[in-house]
């Protein structure tokens, strides 16, 4: 096996321990996976907490039918509503309600701590972390930035 076929079957595994870490912590306590959080956050992120869903899926690196899935649980928990373009029907948005909004706050609080305990001081040091950030980012592994969540009273990170 190449040094790459390695490399690369390893960096598949951790990513799936990291997905079971979150899926399991923000399954456990507020009912969604780590995919749908990452679809709040999106939406948390964007101006008005709204997205074009096309724009969404773009973001997100799905399918427009692959987000139109994962929007529809959310929207029947009342976390999303579809909204339409009084301009052009053919155009629909995802918008978080405020019920999301608070929802998508705690979820955050769970996620860093979920990614504290992943690379905790005592395992990592700060220049592992921002080395190992960097090297995924030239794998095409964009991260949201500093997040900061639109609206009146939404946490920032």
């Amino acid at each position: 096996m190449t040094d790459a076929l390695d490399v690369s079957l390893r960096l598949v595994r951790a990513q799936t321990a990291l997905v079971k870490r979150f899926d399991a912590a923000l399954g456990g306590l507020h009912g969604v996976s780590l995919a749908d959080f990452t679809m709040l956050l999106r939406l948390g992120q964007a101006p008005g907490g709204r997205m074009r869903r096309v724009d969404l899926a773009a973001a997100l690196g799905l399918t427009a039918s692959g987000v139109t899935r994962g929007l529809a649980p959310l929207e029947r928990i009342g976390l999303v509503t579809r909204e339409a373009n009084a301009r052009d029907a053919r155009v629909a948005y995802a918008a978080l309600t405020a019920t999301g909004r608070e929802r998508l706050a705690e979820m955050l609080a769970t996620a860093q701590r979920v990614a504290a305990d992943v690379f905790e001081p005592s395992s990592w040091e700060q220049r592992e972390i921002a080395s190992l950030s960097e090297m995924l980012t030239r794998l095409g592994g964009t991260g949201l930035g500093d997040i900061e969540l639109d609206g009146p009273g939404a946490p920032t990170a």
